[in-house]
């Protein structure tokens, strides 16, 4: 990558239609695994005006009423009734039932060393994990700042900061680097729904979300707006529709918000709606985990992690990283420390990051909590793949 340039990246708030079906499809994950940690689930939703279609295959045990529960997680979103009125829409479904036999009902932990090497994956997918030392999270800088402000908008509608806004805010930051580094906020850009007051104008929106959104993003920041820095509102005028009432939503469409930004490669391929089992989501995990300790170890300044699977095999077929001309070490050589540290099995990967456990472990609440909070980086919570546990022996190796 070119070391001076401007990059911009974009995020979305909880209610954007494309983040409440992964929200929705995640919600059904979490239910399902809640009460049966073997349970296989995938799940996709499209959104509408008035209407949610969703088509789900699983094999499980549990009992979910998945209308209920997409109605119950729009409703735990917050919309006006006049943007998207829950109770009163059009569920519409597609289930598909499988098969519970020959499912194995034994924790990885348990499994032996060849039972993990018999747990072979059921998609090919080739995944990528990024990591960088621009910011603390180590993940570029404009997608940070991006998903900030969307988490600052809505806790400002949550606690009735600016109570007129919509679920549905999207925000882009761009940043000038300089020798490959973030040097200056070039553009701050929020497009935001509002609800309630008609006679809300463009400078009372723009005087609310600088002192309730902007200002309180980046107060802790070293690299902050200047005199010069470019912040466009609503820049098409205010938005008394948003939500599904005026676009509509599907799952996996905000791939790259929900990983690197667009700064670094990814599959393209959704994140939420996949059980555990799915190695097309896991192994986004396991990528980033991978490449974000070897840059908290000091081997380099921007690390790429990629993972290649084929069906009916265990481990990935192909290791590769990429570190851009930063390394301290060649790429050989820590592609060598990865292969030794870090155990990239699917069985292995679900054990390790306790994959199967933890929407009971957060009371039906976690997986559903990853879209608007955030895969990677700072989150709702310390994430299992977000931990640098292996830096030190990355380091020594």
């Amino acid at each position: 990558m070119k070391k001076t340039f401007l990059f911009t990246s974009e995020a979305v708030t909880e209610g954007h239609p494309d983040c409440v079906c992964d929200i929705i499809s995640d919600a059904v994950v979490d239910r399902f695994l809640q009460q049966d940690p073997y349970a296989r689930v995938v799940t996709e939703c499209a959104l509408s005006k008035s209407v949610i279609f969703l088509a789900a295959r699983f094999a499980s045990t549990a009992v979910v009423d998945i209308p209920d529960l997409a109605r119950r997680t729009i409703e735990d979103i917050g919309y006006h009734p006049a943007e998207f009125s829950a109770p009163e829409s059009t569920v519409v479904t597609s289930f598909i039932v499988q098969s519970l036999e020959g499912r194995s009902e034994r924790d990885e932990a348990e499994m032996t060393d060849k039972e993990l090497d018999q747990l072979t994956v059921k998609n090919q997918v080739t995944q990528f994990g990024f990591a960088c030392s621009q910011t603390p999270e180590l993940l570029p800088l404009p997608i940070v700042l991006a998903r900030r402000l969307a988490r600052q908008l809505t806790a400002a509608r949550r606690r009735g900061e600016v109570p007129y806004l919509s679920p549905d805010c999207t925000t882009q930051v761009g940043v000038e680097f300089d020798q490959g580094r973030p040097a200056r906020i070039h553009s701050i850009t929020l497009i935001a729904g509002t609800h309630g007051v008609p006679d809300l104008g463009l400078e009372e929106l723009r005087r609310d979300l600088g002192q309730w959104v902007i200002a309180p993003a980046f107060e802790d920041e070293s690299v902050r707006p200047d005199e010069h820095t470019e912040i466009f509102v609503n820049p098409r005028g205010m938005l008394h529709h948003s939500g599904p009432a005026a676009h509509s939503g599907m799952t996996g469409r905000k791939s790259a918000s929900d990983t690197y930004g667009g700064y670094a490669r990814h599959a393209g391929s959704a994140l939420s709606g996949k059980g555990p089992l799915r190695i097309d989501r896991v192994a986004a995990y396991a990528a980033r985990h991978a490449a974000k300790n070897v840059v908290a170890a000091g081997l380099a300044e921007e690390c790429e992690v990629q993972l290649s699977y084929t069906i009916g095999q265990a481990r990935p077929v192909s290791v590769q990283v990429s570190t851009f001309g930063t390394g301290r070490v060649g790429e050989d050589v820590i592609k060598q420390r990865l292969e030794r540290c870090f155990d990239f099995r699917l069985g292995a990967i679900v054990r390790d990051f306790n994959l199967r456990r933890l929407p009971a472990e957060y009371r039906g609440s976690f997986y559903r909590r990853l879209p608007a909070c955030g895969h990677f980086g700072a989150s709702f919570t310390a994430l299992p793949w977000e931990r640098t546990d292996k830096a030190d022996l990355l380091a020594g190796a």
